[in-house]
């Protein structure tokens, strides 16, 4: 494995062990992943015999999947679009699994969002969202010196990416409120990346077996509810 591949395993070690097992048991599934980019998840899924399909809005992100995909020899559909243009690329309640990681923070409305995800799937379907969590952004921000964007995000202030997006934090509680909202039942709740993103870049890359103790790690606290304001992002599981 080399070293871009043991970081990777072990940011992602919480969200896929749940997301494996939310896959398990019940044969091939339709899964939609939104925002899905260049496939570091959905080539994973498609590789235990799920029927696999990603919506992005980058064509680049697109290319890089298909080349991912045919290295993999796997079957993924690579469909350029986004949340506001879901209704018109996915029939209503043909979805069974769909994954939003990273995509709630850069829309305008997240609970309108959700609410495109809902139509989507089918009635029992399961919903993976990730969101980065607003308490480990104010740390670090303050730690990198910038003491007033983390003010502003202590309030829930969206801030302003370069491209002039909002980029929206989360705590835990908002991201549970926002999926039941938009009227989804909402299950387990996970910190992610609440070492990972603090350990020394070369210790993971140097020590013998560190990025698989680290990932053991992520997994052993991932549950626990005082480490959940630690966590760089939360992931919720919910039905529809």
């Amino acid at each position: 494995m080399s070293v871009s591949e043991r970081r990777s395993a072990a940011r992602s070690a919480v969200v896929w062990t749940q997301l494996e097992s939310a896959l398990a048991g019940a044969g091939a599934r339709e899964v939609l992943d939104i925002g899905g980019g260049t496939g570091g998840f959905a080539v994973r899924v498609a590789s235990l015999g799920h029927r696999v399909t990603v919506v992005d809005p980058s064509p680049d992100a697109l290319a890089s999947l298909g080349r991912r995909a045919r290295e993999e020899d796997v079957d993924v559909v690579g469909v350029q679009g986004d949340l506001s243009t879901l209704d018109d690329l996915v029939e209503p309640g043909s979805v069974d699994v769909v994954l939003c990681h990273g995509v709630l923070e850069v829309v305008p409305d997240p609970v309108r969002a959700l609410g495109a995800v809902a139509r989507a799937l089918r009635e029992g379907g399961t919903l993976s969202v990730v969101v980065a969590q607003r308490h480990a952004a104010v740390v670090a921000r303050a730690m990198a010196g910038h003491f007033d964007q983390a003010r502003e995000l202590l309030d829930g202030d969206p801030s302003r990416g370069e491209s002039g997006r909002s980029h929206h934090r989360f705590t835990a509680q908002e991201v549970t409120d926002l999926l039941r909202e938009a009227g989804f039942d909402v299950g387990p709740v996970h910190a992610v990346r609440v070492f990972a993103d603090l350990v020394p870049g070369a210790l993971v890359d140097l020590e013998p077996g560190a990025g698989a103790a680290l990932a053991e790690l992520e997994k052993a606290v991932a549950t626990r509810p005082e480490y959940l304001p630690l966590a760089t992002q939360v992931h919720v599981l919910a039905t529809r």
